[in-house]
């Protein structure tokens, strides 16, 4: 008679396969904030944050820009990638708002602010993950 409490076999992924893995991971994860980082040094994207009322767009965005670059590099050379995490989790956390699709009656533009609403929720998600748990074994972080 078979019992409820039988251990269930898992299997953990070696070392050999995680560390690239986990290295691509961190390389898409920040593709999007060193990209867009950059571009929050440019007169248009801190004329559209003025726009949706940011506080001293002119230097608001381009501190933001800074902070999603420090928080993406620090994660992908897995340098400190904790506290990577935590500016990139700090920087959603104040751009996220500025995607007010609840307010929106045009339904494509709706649909495309919700869009990229929950893309920063689902980020946020991947940064607080990285937060706690570090940047994996090919890291900087690592040869400590």
């Amino acid at each position: 008679m078979a019992t409820l409490a039988q251990p269930v076999a898992t299997s953990r992924p070696s070392v050999a396969l995680a560390a690239p893995v986990v290295l691509l991971g961190r390389l898409l994860f920040v593709l999007i904030f060193l990209m867009a980082g950059l571009s929050h040094f440019s007169g248009q994207t801190i004329a559209f944050a003025a726009s949706q009322g940011v506080p001293l767009a002119s230097i608001a965005v381009p501190l933001s820009g800074v902070i999603a670059l420090v928080g993406a590099l620090s994660i992908l050379l897995g340098y400190r990638a904790k506290i990577g995490a935590w500016l990139i989790a700090f920087f959603l956390v104040a751009v996220t708002p500025m995607h007010k699709f609840w307010g929106i009656a045009d339904p494509m533009m709706h649909q495309m602010q919700m869009v990229m609403f929950m893309k920063n929720l689902a980020m946020l998600g991947g940064a607080l993950l990285i937060s706690q748990f570090g940047a994996g074994p090919w890291s900087l972080d690592s040869r400590r």
